[in-house]
């Protein structure tokens, strides 16, 4: 077919050409990238700035929790060496000594106590007695603190629950533990100073800190328990989380993490040696600009680049890709197997040969297909006349000849019933020309087969076929069954003394079809099944039908598949077992064949 030569105009509307506007267009979108560059640049600086003030204000929130704390531990050392040391508890009590020092600092302190190492109350103030049934030794601060007799021991804020006292309340506190030695007379033993911190005078540091750009402030323990949060009834209840276990795993210092799905940066500061830390933490959100006219003024000149690289970027792909699509269109068709399709050729000049160079390929494989087509029907046929020409004539002259037998015997009935056999025989051999029949009809072929072998062979076999109602109108191949009850009777039971049994059985299990002859004659070795199966040329019996089990084994697959087909089970005097597996299909539904072909 002659092309036509391209144009000046067709060269001007070339891809090379039309490619060549698009990136000096494009460059409008590089000025808009600079543009948002420069602004994401600014929100970091602004952002930095913010983690900076954050710092700043965790540095001195850490110092005035680590200054609260220290007045709490100089309250601990002054009831230590200042009154329970120096103090013989068998002569005097130290009561009003440790109820002076509580008054002094009531507003941060909720118990004062001293407990001998078995777990007595020997002082405690305001608290009366220790709660009915509470065994303080069992504890885990209790044990903490006697095996660490050297560091002063914080607990997690949770509720009071040591002491009776009168007031019908629920106090949060923290509880500060140490070990001390207690002199009675000329003895000494260990004990455990109490210390109940009020956890409100903590949070009252902590809860009115707010921090730029959504931050907050928390405090975890060396475990990753939490002390404070500023939503601390949410994440009791489970209705948020929080990232304490990695926050206790965080030494001093500035973090970038991600969690819950965001990125959020993170100051750590460890407060005295608690153990505790005191974490900042801000949401990576880039902190919008803070002055609203240049916000404003920004978002006029974002849209308007915008705005003019939409459409022109609107303009150029049409130019380019609606030529393209309508072209693929047409491919589209012709992979769906329409090939009189008319081809798109418009657009560009590469866009247009292309075109046309598709129409011929369309052109070129339609004629193609045809010749396939046709010399598949061909090759069909040609496998379809070989395989009714192996049809033995042996078997025609044998059966004429009971026939003639019966009839000079006067058995009419016996050979009425031959020539009924044989033409069913033949009948449904022939089936029109059609290769796939239904079981129904196959089982029929099959059992005038045996019929008339049956008649033949007297006294030599008996023979059944069991099959449900279910199964008959699925689908069959022709002349399967066949060459494997004359394999039965001609190499099983030929020379067995009239006890042979030959079985054919059909059945159903889900979306298989399962056909099984089975025949109690001498068997076959391995080697034998492998031969029967895997033979290049079978040779034709004298008085078979010379169709080879390997023939029907290739058509089951030819026509339903790689997945179906013939297994044979077999043992030298024990009989054998020829399975036929076939899909479990409707007749008249496509096989895989027809499938393909179409």
């Amino acid at each position: 077919m002659e092309q036509e030569m391209p144009t000046g105009r067709e060269k001007k509307n070339s891809i090379r050409y039309t490619i060549f506007i698009y990136f000096t267009v494009s460059a409008l979108a590089i000025i808009l990238l600079l543009g948002v560059v420069l602004y994401t640049q600014m929100s970091r600086q602004l952002a930095l700035a913010v983690q900076d003030e954050n710092q700043a204000v965790l540095g001195q929130i850490n110092r005035s929790v680590d200054s609260y704390l220290r007045t709490i531990m100089k309250l601990s050392d002054s009831l230590y060496y200042g009154v329970i040391k120096n103090a013989d508890l068998n002569k005097e009590t130290v009561n009003s000594q440790i109820t002076l020092l509580y008054d002094n600092n009531k507003d941060s302190i909720a118990n004062i106590a001293l407990l001998s190492k078995d777990g007595q109350l020997l002082e405690a103030v305001p608290a009366a007695r220790l709660k009915t049934g509470l065994d303080v030794t069992k504890e885990e601060w209790f044990g903490n603190t006697l095996e660490r007799t050297d560091n002063l021991h914080f607990t997690t804020p949770h509720v009071q629950y040591i002491f009776d006292n009168n007031e019908n309340q629920y106090r949060w506190v923290i509880t500060l533990t140490r070990a001390v030695e207690i002199t009675h007379g000329t003895s000494t033993e260990q004990g455990i100073l109490l210390i109940d911190i009020r956890y409100s005078s903590l949070q009252q540091i902590l809860k009115n800190i707010t921090l730029g750009n959504q931050g907050y402030l928390y405090m975890v323990d060396s475990g990753g328990e939490l002390i404070y949060h500023p939503r601390m009834q949410l994440i009791g209840t489970g209705q948020m989380s929080e990232n304490t276990a990695m926050a206790a795993s965080y030494r001093d210092g500035n973090y970038r993490e991600k969690y819950g799905g965001e990125w959020r940066d993170v100051s750590v500061k460890s407060v005295g040696y608690t153990g505790w830390k005191l974490l900042s933490v801000t949401p990576n959100q880039g902190l919008p600009l803070s002055n609203l006219k240049m916000r404003l003024f920004v978002v006029f000149v974002v849209a308007a680049f915008l705005l003019v690289l939409v459409l022109t970027n609107t303009f150029i792909s049409s130019r380019i890709t609606v030529p393209i699509q309508k072209l693929e269109k047409s491919v589209n068709a012709i992979e769906a197997g329409d090939l009189d399709t008319e081809v798109y050729m418009g657009g560009s000049y590469e866009i247009r040969h292309l075109g046309r160079s598709i129409g011929d390929m369309a052109g070129r494989i339609k004629m193609l297909m045809e010749d396939i087509v046709a010399e598949h029907e061909s090759k069909r046929k040609r496998e379809f006349d070989t395989l009714q020409s192996q049809i033995n004539p042996h078997f025609l002259y044998n059966t004429l000849d009971i026939i003639v037998w019966m009839i000079e015997n006067e058995q009419k009935q016996e050979a009425v019933k031959v020539v009924t056999a044989l033409a069913r025989f033949f009948r449904i051999s022939l089936s029109k020309g059609k290769s796939i029949i239904t079981v129904r009809d196959e089982l029929e072929h099959v059992r005038s087969y045996l019929t008339i072998q049956q008649m033949r062979f007297k006294n030599k076999f008996v023979y059944s076929i069991d099959a449900s109602e279910d199964v008959l109108h699925l689908v069959s191949l022709k002349l399967m069954l066949q060459p494997l009850v004359e394999n039965a009777i001609y190499h099983g039971m030929e020379f067995m003394d009239g006890d042979g049994e030959i079985c054919v059985q059909v059945n159903r299990e889900a979306d298989d079809l399962w056909f099984r002859v089975i025949d109690n004659g001498f068997g076959m070795t391995r080697q034998q099944v492998e031969n029967l199966l895997g033979e290049e040329n079978h040779v034709s019996s004298r008085r078979g039908s010379g169709i080879g089990v390997k023939n029907v084994n290739e058509r089951i697959k030819l026509y339903f598949g790689e997945d179906y087909g013939l297994t044979i089970q077999s043992e030298p005097d024990e009989g054998t077992t020829v399975c036929i597996h076939l899909p479990a299909q409707v007749y008249g539904e496509p096989t895989e064949k027809d499938k393909g072909e179409n």
